[in-house]
């Protein structure tokens, strides 16, 4: 334990803190001090003991309106962090989706140029058929020609 002198309402005090707590007991005393002569200025010479029970009132009424805020806001965040998980979901299920869908689309395409490909395999059998046929009908005709 480490011992601290601390200046209180114009009265020096010897206090025990943790080691290593000394110089934020000390501030934590000025600020006080500072709180207590602003009330004791504004209010007026009511007692020691009333103004050091108004002081406290109202320090523990800021505590109290900081740890509500706090509240709010850790509330806040909570809602934004679950909104973002939402999103971050969604974001996810949408890129799954599209891919998906991607996947399909390359699967049509492939089988589109399967078909293509046949058809144009079809389409050359058929030229080359017709080709064949045109061929025979003239050469039947040019026999026909000689004969005559």
């Amino acid at each position: 334990m480490a011992n601290v002198n601390v200046k209180f309402n114009n009265k020096d005090y010897l206090l025990s803190c943790d080691d290593g707590q000394e110089e934020s007991l000390k501030k934590l005393t000025k600020f006080l001090d500072k709180k207590y002569l602003e009330l004791k200025e504004k209010l007026g010479n009511i007692g020691e003991n009333k103004l050091l029970l108004i002081t406290t009132i109202q320090l523990i009424d800021e505590y109290f309106d900081l740890r509500q805020k706090v509240t709010e806001q850790k509330s806040k965040l909570d809602e934004i962090s679950s909104k973002f998980k939402e999103i971050k979901f969604l974001a996810i299920q949408y890129k799954k989706d599209k891919d998906d869908e991607i996947e399909k689309l390359n699967h049509k395409l492939e089988k589109f140029k399967d078909t293509i490909e046949e058809n144009k395999n079809h389409y050359e059998l058929m030229l080359d058929k017709t080709t064949q046929s045109l061929e025979k009908i003239i050469s039947h005709t040019e026999s026909l020609s000689k004969i005559q």
